[in-house]
């Protein structure tokens, strides 16, 4: 008897359906077939136990297995429930009437208990998108599948209550409603509060102005100046994801395997750190088997580089390309994939090896080359994709021991979402575009209207300091959002002043 089954395997952050075809025929063998990997291949072991010691007899008999399309490399152990159910329906042990109606995924235990799997809303989503009815799943990924509209999602915990269900005994499981989050999330949620950040307070500006229009930023400065203080409150400030956001991102989140059990959605934006020794696929993704990197795990939310410098010189190059593109390719022999890579850069780093170059008090003891190799780690076309750029110097003693109460989070964050509001209103129907710093050449040229005295001003600056055409429009973008955080409709000259005021490593007097 031929029987089919409908599975889910990821790619990138898309899912493909996988037909599983089960034939029995007279004999005693066991065929599988269809490309798969050696843990597709070890759960014909898990299934042969599952079925022991749930009272099920493993068929005694040929059983040819097929994985469609078998030109693709089949890979993990989520195949074992979906496999196990084909081999029961093709002996009648299971009824066919709903197995066309469901896409069925999930790793099995040698006792038949389910386990989580990777991609499951990715999986929803393409069995929604497939015109499937529903969804099986281990009960730990069923509520993230949930959140999507217009399909049924069963959450089980063992082989049994499958196979109850699809023989018309659901028993306890029953479809789980749609869950979404709450999108608005408390202050407290978060390891760090500007009101904690003595002094800094043109640092503070910068970073609320990044934060308004989800701008790059770098903060140079000498050691214990508070840059890491500093980024590691950013996400404080910055607005609640929108549901389509925080879709995008458990995507992710979920084919990297990070979403916890039982959660819905992510509904925080990311803050990934990694430290400078990463290597370049654990930065870009990839590897023998495809997965996203960390520029991708930060998609929608900020990617913080501490010790910029430090990091190897190949692994800062490759963000270039996706600083620009928001999305990142990668192309390997054995597959294709695109990850979105839609992130705020953060970074911060010393002036000089010894951490010293320009500061008010303390001697600097490197020399003029030490300090210019040291700057040059970083290169000049990365530098230039840092919206804003500030010099940050030591926090003085009456600001230190101050009790004076300064603005925390919260408050702060008030308006960004006003700032953001503006903007979402702006690019309503420009789709993938949520913030000014995601705006290209056509959006900054219909969007950035400025006065004629601030274009002026603008085309003397760029003069001045010698800027790049990339610089001219980072600083348009970054006067657009100071505009936005002003409630005006056009850029004024003391937008474009302030913004160009961020752009500190552009003056050739820089630390002298």
């Amino acid at each position: 008897m031929l029987i089919k089954v409908s599975g889910a395997a990821v790619q990138g952050i898309d899912a493909y359906i996988v037909t599983i075809e089960a034939s029995t025929s007279r004999g005693i063998r066991f065929f599988l077939v269809g490309l798969p990997d050696s843990a597709v291949k070890e759960s014909h072991e898990r299934i042969i136990s599952a079925f022991q010691v749930n009272g099920f007899k493993f068929p005694s008999c040929q059983i040819i297995i097929n994985m469609a399309p078998a030109d693709i490399r089949k890979e993990g152990a989520a195949y074992d429930l979906p496999l196990a159910i084909g081999i029961m329906a093709s002996v009648g042990e299971i009824s066919t009437e709903l197995l066309n109606d469901y896409v069925i995924m999930g790793e099995m235990g040698l006792d038949g208990t389910l386990q989580p799997v990777k991609g499951a809303l990715s999986m929803a989503i393409k069995t929604r998108s497939e015109g499937f009815k529903g969804i099986i799943l281990p009960s730990q990924n069923a509520p993230e599948a949930s959140v999507i509209d217009g399909l049924e999602v069963y959450g089980a915990q063992n082989l049994r209550e499958v196979v109850d269900l699809l023989n018309g005994r659901p028993g306890h499981i029953e479809p789980l409603p749609k869950s979404m989050m709450q999108m608005q999330l408390p202050s407290q949620g978060y390891h760090a509060d500007f009101a904690d950040v003595k002094g800094q307070k043109a640092v503070k500006r910068a970073l609320e102005v990044a934060a308004s229009g989800g701008h790059n930023l770098i903060m140079i400065g000498p050691p214990g100046s508070g840059k890491s203080m500093m980024a590691r409150a950013l996400p404080s400030i910055l607005p609640p994801l929108t549901e389509e956001e925080s879709i995008e991102t458990t995507r992710i989140h979920s084919v990297a395997g990070f979403t916890g059990h039982g959660a819905a959605l992510i509904t925080q934006r990311p803050f990934r750190h990694p430290h400078h020794t990463i290597t370049n696929v654990a930065l870009t993704g990839g590897g023998s088997n495809a997965q996203p990197g960390e520029i991708s795990l930060a998609h929608n939310g900020i990617l913080y580089l501490d010790e910029l410098p430090e990091f190897n010189r190949s692994a800062l190059e490759v963000l270039r390309q996706p600083l620009e593109d928001r999305t990142i390719v990668i192309s390997r022999a054995q597959y294709r994939v695109e990850y979105p890579a839609s992130f705020m850069l953060v970074a911060s780093m010393n002036p000089c090896p010894c951490g010293y170059y320009n500061h008010p008090t303390k001697e600097c003891h490197c020399t003029p080359t030490v300090i210019e190799r040291y700057l040059g780690k970083v290169s000049g076309p990365l530098m230039d994709r840092f919206d804003l750029q500030c010099e940050i110097l030591p926090v003085g003693f009456d600001d230190m021991s101050s009790d004076r109460q300064t603005e925390t989070s919260a408050v702060i964050r008030e308006r960004v979402i006003k700032a953001r509001t503006v903007q979402a209103s702006r690019f309503t129907g420009e789709k993938g575009i949520y913030c000014n710093a995601q705006m290209d050449s056509r959006l900054l040229r219909k969007y950035a209207k400025a006065e004629p005295a601030a274009i002026r001003m603008l085309g003397e600056a760029m003069n001045r300091l010698n800027l790049s055409a990339r610089a001219y429009d980072r600083i348009l973008k970054v006067s657009r959002t100071i505009a936005d955080m002003d409630s005006s409709a056009v850029i004024q000259p003391h937008h474009i002043a302030e913004a160009i005021g961020y752009r500190s490593l552009d003056r050739a007097s820089w630390g002298k």
